[in-house]
């Protein structure tokens, strides 16, 4: 029974996604305003198909440019980050080239770097101040990779510079932590031992991750957006390491329990 569902549930995704690319293509060219929110209805869906249950505490920043920094764990946290949020994603130049889910990033608008190229982080901070300035919710993963789920890697500072980007009220862009943690399987709290059956890191493949992801049945997560701070109060050194002292703090307290209502 439960290869039926996980094959009822990729049948589904495929019947849901085919036909909304289309519609996000024209959106993107034609730059309208919906390109920013049509992928968070679409991803409301998908999470609701892929049984990921979503508490989420605080409140993300809205009305203006945001770069939201997150801990990163896992494929699932582009349909989590997105079903919560209307945002985009900074990832790694690679993704752009995967098949079909290259596709859906470049769809988000997903801003890509290249970390073969130390001479290109110069590039991409514009590009990602650009898009801050004109109003987008960026996640990027400063961990510059993902990993089991039971803790946070240390946060890396070289494209938060972006946000020192100065808005037209002269404010910088806020920049907004956020943790994520993987707590429950079939609503019973989550083990260590169980969260690779979620994260995915290292040399795992994606496709049989999937898989195996969706037989291991409904997951839930707490996602918890902490309160944003910016540029004009500390260097992008000072802002990472405080990051992720407070990223670390959340997904700790949301993996004991006691995540704030």
């Amino acid at each position: 029974m439960a290869r039926l569902r996980a094959a009822l549930i990729i049948a589904a995704f495929l019947i849901v996604t085919l036909p909304c690319m289309p519609v996000q293509w024209l959106l993107v060219k034609l730059r309208l305003p919906a390109a920013r929110t049509f992928p968070h209805r679409y991803h409301r869906i998908v999470a609701a198909l892929f049984g990921i249950h979503i508490k989420v505490v605080g409140k993300a920043v809205s009305g203006e440019g945001v770069l939201m920094v997150a801990n990163h764990t896992s494929w699932a946290d582009i349909i989590i980050f997105s079903a919560v949020a209307p945002i985009s994603f900074v990832a790694k130049s690679e993704v752009a080239n995967w098949p079909f889910f290259g596709s859906l990033a470049r769809l988000q608008r997903t801003v890509f770097v290249e970390r073969q190229r130390r001479s290109s982080t110069g590039e991409t901070r514009d590009a990602i101040r650009d898009r801050l300035l004109a109003g987008d919710a960026l996640v990027l993963f400063p961990e510059g990779t993902s990993h089991d789920g039971n803790k946070v890697l240390p946060f890396k500072s070289a494209l938060l510079g972006a946000a020192e980007a100065v808005l037209a009220d002269g404010r910088h862009v806020k920049v907004q932590p956020v943790s994520t943690a993987f707590t429950g399987l079939h609503g019973l709290p989550m083990g260590r031992e169980n969260r690779p059956l979620f994260a995915w890191y290292g040399d795992m493949e994606m496709v049989p991750h999937l898989w195996e992801a969706i037989l291991a049945g409904p997951l839930d997560v707490v996602v918890q957006f902490h309160e944003p701070f910016s540029l004009d109060v500390m260097d992008r050194k000072a802002l990472a390491a405080r990051a992720q002292e407070i990223v670390q703090s959340g997904q700790a307290e949301a993996l004991a329990g006691r995540a704030k209502a």
